[in-house]
């Protein structure tokens, strides 16, 4: 079944709350939230106002901006009321999801501007397990939710952060709340939702490291894909982006991109890169298509969205692909897509290619 989100949302919600119900016979609007300026009520509305503002997000196909509004706890509320709106908001918010297509984005600010309905779901997690966590902390109880759903959160939108010793103690340290042995404390921090980017009829989606797992271990990793796909080289990248993340080296926007179709949203094969720039600004690039998806120029269109976005960057100056000899086919997508055979100086400063295979270079804007 697709990763809707919905399950992990309700179990979050009814986890917190259950925790914090233990002290609802406490002014919690004279308690601070843990280390937030907040009061524990604040934290609370916070809590209720962001899972009703992603679920106004994805209702409204808001692409642009926020939707203006946002949960506000009438005068006189007490502790017990902010957990009857926080749960009410929930129910709201994963009734959304549930009837959110895949496909659909909708604004949000970092990095990227947009998220689906995955990445809203992860982000309303986290929020609803970090601020109870801050709650929790302030009124001095003891608040660990199930691993699975730190690890849901960190697996969607941290994709940055190298696994930890757990998920829980990783997501606390990720956030600036806890310390992790071995790294230097975080004071400032940010999710990522995926990056996806547009062509005629194509969108490129990033895989995160869920998706990644889920089709390195022979699943559809949160997509739908045409019946004779992924094909294999797409189930390897996804090994490999698999493995930057566990190494914690792994950096989302050179990692591996679903090709999906517009026309009917599935998806046709995987394009990417081996890996973040070089020092000098050069980065290989690989692909491949399910073959029922071959011989309509996908491979090529897909090609040159991913090279003009990724030679607009400051950081990369070149790129490049390996392959094989007899595979006509694929010259063909890297020839149309301004790639051309690597001259003797360019096989020097990229390493010569593997043998049995042949190097082309697309240098990137002079100046």
């Amino acid at each position: 079944m697709a990763d809707m989100g919905a399950e992990q949302v309700t179990e979050a919600v009814a986890d917190a709350v259950a925790a914090l119900r233990t002290a609802v016979d406490r002014d919690w609007a004279q308690v601070p939230a843990g280390r937030l300026e907040w009061s524990c009520l604040k934290a609370a509305e916070h809590i209720a106002s962001d899972l009703i503002a992603y679920a106004g997000q994805l209702a409204g196909r808001a692409q642009e901006r926020y939707v203006p509004f946002e949960i506000l706890l009438e005068d006189g509320t007490d502790a017990e009321g902010a957990l009857q709106v926080i749960e009410t908001a929930g129910t709201l918010f994963a009734a959304t999801l549930r009837t959110t297509p895949r496909e659909v984005r909708a604004f949000h600010p970092y990095p990227f501007r947009s998220a689906n309905r995955v990445g809203f779901a992860a982000m309303g997690v986290a929020e609803v397990l970090l601020h109870t966590y801050d709650i929790a902390e302030g009124l001095g109880l003891t608040y660990e939710p199930p691993a699975h759903l730190p690890e849901y959160v960190l697996t969607r939108i941290f994709p940055e952060v190298q696994p930890g010793p757990d998920p829980w103690h990783t997501l606390l340290w990720a956030t600036g709340r806890g310390d992790l042995p071995g790294r230097a404390p975080r004071t400032q921090w940010r999710w990522s939702n995926n990056l996806v980017l547009p062509t005629e009829r194509l969108t490129l989606q990033g895989v995160t490291p869920a998706s990644a797992a889920e089709l390195a271990a022979g699943g559809g990793g949160d997509f739908e894909w045409v019946e004779d796909g992924p094909f294999d080289g797409t189930r390897e990248a996804a090994g490999m982006t698999l493995k930057a993340y566990e190494a914690g080296v792994h950096r989302p926007e050179f990692g591996l991109f679903a090709l999906v179709r517009r026309e009917d949203g599935r998806a046709i094969g995987g394009m990417g890169f081996h890996g973040a720039p070089d020092e000098d600004g050069r980065a290989e690039v690989g692909y491949d298509l399910a073959p029922s998806a071959r011989g309509h120029g996908y491979a090529t269109e897909a090609l040159r969205a991913l090279s003009d976005w990724a030679l607009a960057r400051d950081d990369v100056h070149s790129l490049c692909a390996t392959i094989e000899p007899d595979n006509a086919d694929s010259q063909r997508v890297v020839a149309r897509a301004g790639f051309a055979r690597a001259t003797v100086e360019e096989e020097q400063a990229y390493g010569e290619a593997e043998p049995g295979l042949r190097l082309y270079v697309l240098p990137g804007r002079a100046g």
